[in-house]
C-alpha cells in the first residue's frame, strides 16, 4: 500500500455550497486544492485538467486551508516524500472506488497497465475502457497516482493533466529517464 492508501480516508459529506479551496504553486502549475473542511481533501487539480470542475462560484477561498496537503506535496516534488498521509473525501460509485483503491496501492516508482489495474480492482479484462474512464476522473491528481498507469505496450497514454505532466511525475519517481 502506498500513497493515498495510507491516508486516513473517512466519509465526509460536504453541505452543498460549502467547499473550501486554496491555490498552491507546484512544478505542474498552480494546484487547486479543495474539500469540505480545511483538513479534508476532496480534489487536487492542475490548470487545464480534463474532467475537473474548476473553482465554482459557491466555493470559498481559504488560503490557510490544506496546509498539511501543501506541505506533503512540496515534499513529494522535492523528492523527500513517497507516500501521502492525508484525510481524503472522494465519494464515488462502487466501481470507481475499487479502481481508485487499486490506484492507491501502486507503489512509488512503479507502473501498471490498465489491464493489470482492472485485474487488481476485481474488474473483468473487458472493462479496460471503463477502468480508463475511472482513472481519468480521479479527483486527486498526484496524491492518487493515476500517472503510474501505462498503455499495454508501456506507452504514456491518457493523463487528464496532460502527458507532459505525466512524464514529469514519472521522471520524478525514477520510472523514466
Amino acid at each position: 500500500m502506498t500513497t493515498a492508501a495510507r491516508s486516513a480516508s473517512r466519509p465526509v459529506a460536504a453541505p452543498v455550497g460549502d467547499v473550501l479551496y486554496t491555490v498552491h504553486p507546484s512544478p505542474l502549475g498552480d494546484l487547486v486544492l479543495a474539500g469540505p473542511e480545511s483538513d479534508v481533501l476532496g480534489s487536487i487539480t492542475v490548470p487545464g485538467q480534463r474532467h475537473a470542475t474548476g473553482v465554482q462560484p459557491h466555493w470559498r477561498r481559504e488560503d490557510t486551508a490544506f496546509t498539511e496537503a501543501a506541505r506533503q506535496l512540496d515534499a513529494y516534488f522535492a523528492g523527500e516524500l513517497r507516500e501521502f498521509s492525508l484525510v481524503l473525501s472522494t465519494p464515488t460509485s462502487e466501481f470507481r472506488r475499487r479502481v481508485w483503491e487499486a490506484l492507491d496501492a501502486l507503489p512509488y516508482g512503479t507502473t501498471v497497465t490498465y489491464g493489470e489495474l482492472a485485474r487488481r480492482a476485481g474488474a473483468p479484462a473487458a472493462s479496460v475502457r471503463a477502468v480508463g474512464g475511472a482513472v481519468g476522473r480521479n479527483p486527486l491528481t498526484v496524491v492518487r497516482p493515476c500517472h503510474r498507469v501505462m498503455g499495454a505496450n508501456g506507452s504514456l497514454t491518457g493523463y487528464a493533466g496532460g502527458l507532459d505532466r505525466k512524464r514529469f511525475l514519472l521522471q520524478l519517481e525514477g520510472v523514466l529517464l
